[in-house]
């Protein structure tokens, strides 16, 4: 019989950059990875299919995540957005700059041991983003419910 686990997904989940060795791009890259504590390059060419919407359900989606204010609800402040606004969304760097944890490594194994809790809910995923809401309800599993924000 066969084994469950043979039967993956074989579509890849990223796209590589078409100039691969180009210095200022390799810079900046190295320096993101360092920062916000991703285990490899491919983690920042990950491809997201959700990302193709239209118009208003798209400033609509960049309000839940909190990327954007209701005030600045205009698609040229979706234009003035850079990588670092989505990367400090990501879970990891919201408890490292939370104060929870001492580094973006400890971080990741407080979510990895699934001591970081949002809205009740615990997880392993540290490149999840909790939308605006739910950033004020990002608790610790040692506080014993006790949110720190």
């Amino acid at each position: 019989m066969v084994h469950v686990s043979f039967y993956r997904n074989s579509w890849k989940t990223f796209k590589k950059p078409r100039c691969p060795y180009k210095n200022e791009r390799l810079d900046i890259e190295l320096t993101l990875v360092g920062e916000y504590g991703f285990r490899c390059k491919r983690e920042l060419w990950r491809k997201n299919p959700q990302m193709i919407f239209e118009g208003k359900a798209f400033l609509r989606r960049m309000n839940k995540y909190g990327l954007l204010d209701v005030s600045r609800n205009k698609l040229d402040y979706v234009l003035s957005l850079t990588m670092e606004n989505f990367l400090e969304r990501h879970l990891q760097t919201l408890v490292f700059k939370s104060g929870m944890a001492k580094s973006i490594q400890h971080a990741c194994v407080l979510i990895r041991k699934r001591h970081i809790r949002v809205r009740s809910r615990s997880s392993t995923g540290r490149s999840v983003r909790p939308s605006g809401a739910s950033q004020e309800a990002l608790c610790s599993s040692a506080s014993r419910g006790m949110c720190l924000f």
